[in-house]
């Protein structure tokens, strides 16, 4: 039989574009799972348990790795997932997200060879990652580093305590950076939760995000050997390579795209409420309520824009690698910086007013979410940090858009 025909360059997209198609699918499916006693879970607020089992069941932590032969997930299909998880449940999207971001840090501060085994390693043990990086700042260790290492004959020992934002109590694989006692360098690396000298402290009654599984991990003198440092992270601004740069901006950017799913899961509930006739007035035709509608859809499609233009220089960034420039990655900044800012009001407006579209049980959840996503990322200072390299054009990939 001959062959059909095959136009230049599509031949080898064909079985990745299915492999994402796939992956969607199992996203959706998941999400209809989640969705269904979203509620319920969320009321009880307890550690994510039976979330992350869930997410491993469906393949969704070794599927969400950076891109490699045969493994992995690229860039705008990654965060397609998380915005498509956390639509139907926000705490479960922000696990995922930081956990595709943070297996990412093998490429962010390491060697190509010893990302590729830490990454075939993570799908073949089907990791879920989480952690706590700080960005480079003048003034984070002004009280002394809270993680500090200390030589070992085997490697280092870690001291100390770090707020991490998700699965402290069920991740595989917790990712921190730590100050050497002995030089001041600045190492990252990954510890198991369920290492000798690893105790983790769950929040409790948060206002949103509750399943999250948000906590303090406290670490006494935990054993780090050589294969678990990760590489270094720069005291500054101006001594971090480009493509290191990005990890913050990326992290922030995968979590535009809870915000987005936020938005898009409260206006869909509320909608539904809506076509019910358990709202407050029914759609019928009603202009105002119409009106209503009209704006909040506008502004998600808005942030939607926004968020998948930051998407695409991103994953564009990602794929240039270690050949990135100080402007390229200072422009990918700017732009997440951007997607930030517009997410951030559109998810906490979405969520406020559908307040007042339905009356619901559950329906508060959303706005208590959006919240907490946003709570430590004021749109001020974003937008100030636009502003600069609007004007001046600067180059700083980091602390200016902190």
């Amino acid at each position: 039989m001959t062959p059909a025909p095959t136009t230049p360059g599509t031949a080898g997209r064909r079985p990745v574009d299915e492999q994402r198609r796939t992956l969607l699918r199992t996203a959706r499916d998941v999400a209809e799972d989640l969705a269904a006693d979203a509620i319920v879970r969320d009321q009880a607020g307890k550690p994510p348990t039976d979330e992350t089992t869930r997410l491993r069941e469906a393949g969704l932590p070794a599927a969400l790795t950076p891109p490699g032969p045969g493994r992995g997930a690229d860039w705008r299909t990654g965060c397609a997932v998380i915005r498509e998880i956390a639509a139907a449940d926000s705490s479960v999207g922000d696990v995922l997200a930081r956990h595709y971001v943070h297996a990412w840090s093998g490429r962010f501060y390491g060697s190509h060879q010893q990302a590729a085994a830490l990454e075939e390693e993570s799908v073949r043990e089907r990791w879920l990652w989480t952690g706590a990086v700080r960005t480079p700042w003048p003034d984070d260790d002004a009280d002394g580093p809270d993680l500090t290492l200390r030589r070992h004959a085997t490697g280092y020992v870690l001291s100390g305590r770090r707020a991490v934002d998700t699965a402290v109590a069920t991740a595989d694989q917790i990712v921190v950076d730590a100050v050497c006692a002995a030089n001041g360098d600045v190492l990252v690396v990954r510890i198991p939760p369920g290492a000798r000298g690893v105790i983790v402290e769950p929040a409790h009654d948060r206002l949103g995000q509750r399943v999250a599984g948000a906590g303090e991990v406290v670490l006494d003198r935990v054993a780090i050997t050589p294969k678990q440092v990760l590489g270094r992270r720069p005291h500054d601004e101006e001594s971090t390579a480009p493509f290191t740069a990005l990890a913050e901006p990326a992290l922030r950017l995968a979590l535009c795209h809870v915000g987005l799913g936020i938005a898009e899961g409260a206006l869909t509930e509320a909608r539904d409420l809506s076509r019910g006739g358990r709202a407050h007035r029914l759609p019928g035709e009603d202009p105002d309520l119409f009106l209503t509608y009209g704006e909040l859809a506008s502004a998600a499609q808005t942030a939607t824009a926004v968020v998948d233009r930051a998407t695409d220089v991103m994953a564009q960034a990602l794929d240039t690698g270690p050949h990135l420039d100080a402007e390229g990655a200072a422009g990918v900044a700017a732009l997440v910086a951007t997607a930030e800012a517009v997410t951030s009001k559109a998810a906490l407006r979405i969520t406020a007013r559908v307040l007042e579209l339905a009356d619901a049980p559950g329906l508060d959840r959303f706005w208590r979410n959006a919240r907490v996503l946003t709570a430590h990322r004021p749109v001020a200072h974003r937008l100030r940090s636009i502003g600069e390299h609007y004007l001046n054009g600067s180059h700083r990939t980091v602390a200016a858009f902190r």
